[in-house]
C-alpha cells in the first residue's frame, strides 16, 4: 500500500470521526452556532485564495453551479447532519453516511441518465438494505414505546437527507472540477456557505451564553472546522489523483468504522446487531462496486 493510499484512509477516517465530533459538541452547542463557526473556521483558513483577480475569471454559469453546491453540500448538509447526529447514535449515523457513493450511483442513474451495471445496482441495493435495517429496528423500537427510539428515527432519517444532499454535491462537482481547482471549488462553496448560514447562525447566537461552553469543547469546534472543511477534503482529493478507483471505492468503508470507534470510545455508545448487519450490507455493497469502479467519488461534509 503506497502513501496516497494512506492519505485516502486518513481521509476517511476524519470523515468518520467528525460524525461522533459533531455530536459531542451538539450536546453543548447550538446546531446553529456551530454550523456558523464550521463556516467561519473554514473561510478564515482559506481566505488567501479570494483574490478578485482570480475570481473574475469564474464564469457566470460556474457561479449559479457553485451556488447549487454550497446550497446541498454544505448549508444543508451540515444542518441536517448536525441535527441528525443529534438525535440518533454516531454508530448508525457512520452507516448511514458510507452509503454515499451508492447514493451518488443511484442519484446519476436517476437525474443523469448514467445506467449502472449489474455490480452497481447491487451495491446501491446492499446499501439501501444497510439503511433500511437501522431505520427499521429504530422504528421498532419507538412502536414498542421509546421516546429515544423515536428520536433516533428521526435523527437517522436527517442524515439520510444529510446523505443525499451530499450526493446532489457531488453530482454537480463533477462539471466543476473540469474548468476549477478543487481547493477553488471548496473555497467558493463554503464562502456561500457561510452567507446562508449567517442568519440563522446569528440569530442563535444573540441568545446564546457561550461562557457556558467548556474550553475542550471550543477546541474541538476549531478542530471540527478544520478537518470538515480543509484536511479531509485535502487529503481526499491529493489521495484520489494517484489511487485507482476501484481501490479508492474499497476504502469508504472505513468511515462507518471510524465513526463507530469514537461512538464507543468517547460517547459510550453500544453497537446493536442492527448496526452490525447494516455495516456489513454497505461496506458488502461498497467493495462490490469497486470491483469494477474505474473512478470513486469524493466524500466531503
Amino acid at each position: 500500500m503506497n502513501r496516497y493510499a494512506f492519505l485516502l484512509i486518513a481521509a476517511m477516517l476524519l470523515v468518520g470521526s467528525n460524525v461522533g465530533i459533531g455530536k459531542s459538541i451538539v450536546a453543548f452547542v447550538p446546531v446553529s452556532v456551530l454550523a456558523l463557526l464550521r463556516f467561519v473556521v473554514a473561510i478564515a483558513v482559506l481566505w488567501p485564495l479570494f483574490r478578485p483577480v482570480k475570481m473574475k475569471t469564474v464564469k457566470r454559469g460556474e457561479w449559479l453551479n457553485l451556488f447549487l453546491q454550497a446550497l446541498f453540500g454544505t448549508f444543508m448538509f451540515t444542518l441536517l447532519m448536525l441535527n441528525g447526529v443529534q438525535r440518533t447514535s454516531a454508530v448508525a449515523a457512520g452507516v448511514i453516511t458510507s452509503s454515499i457513493p451508492a447514493v451518488v450511483a443511484l442519484f446519476s442513474w436517476l437525474f443523469l441518465g448514467e445506467k449502472p451495471n449489474g455490480r452497481a445496482l447491487v451495491s446501491i441495493a446492499l446499501a439501501m438494505t444497510g439503511v433500511i435495517v437501522i431505520n427499521f429496528a429504530h422504528g421498532a423500537g419507538s412502536a414498542e414505546g421509546g421516546a429515544a427510539a423515536g428520536s433516533s428515527l428521526a435523527g437517522n432519517l436527517m442524515v439520510l437527507g444529510a446523505v443525499c444532499c451530499e450526493s446532489f454535491y457531488v453530482i454537480l462537482s463533477r462539471r466543476l472540477t473540469q474548468t476549477l481547482a478543487p481547493i477553488d471549488i471548496c473555497a467558493y462553496t463554503h464562502l456561500f456557505g457561510l452567507l446562508l448560514m449567517l442568519p440563522l447562525g446569528i440569530g442563535a447566537s444573540l441568545s446564546f451564553d457561550y461562557a457556558s461552553v467548556p474550553a475542550s469543547t471550543w477546541a474541538l469546534v476549531v478542530w471540527y472546522g478544520l478537518s470538515a472543511s480543509i484536511f479531509s477534503f485535502w487529503l481526499w482529493m491529493k489521495g484520489i489523483r494517484h489511487v485507482p478507483g476501484s481501490l479508492a471505492g474499497v476504502f469508504s468503508a472505513v468511515l462507518p468504522i471510524a465513526a463507530a470507534v469514537y461512538g464507543i470510545v468517547f460517547l459510550d455508545e453500544r453497537p446493536t446487531l442492527a448496526h452490525g448487519v447494516a455495516l456489513a450490507c454497505v461496506v458488502a455493497g461498497i467493495a462490490l462496486a469497486s470491483l469494477k469502479a474505474k473512478r470513486s467519488p469524493p466524500v466531503t461534509p
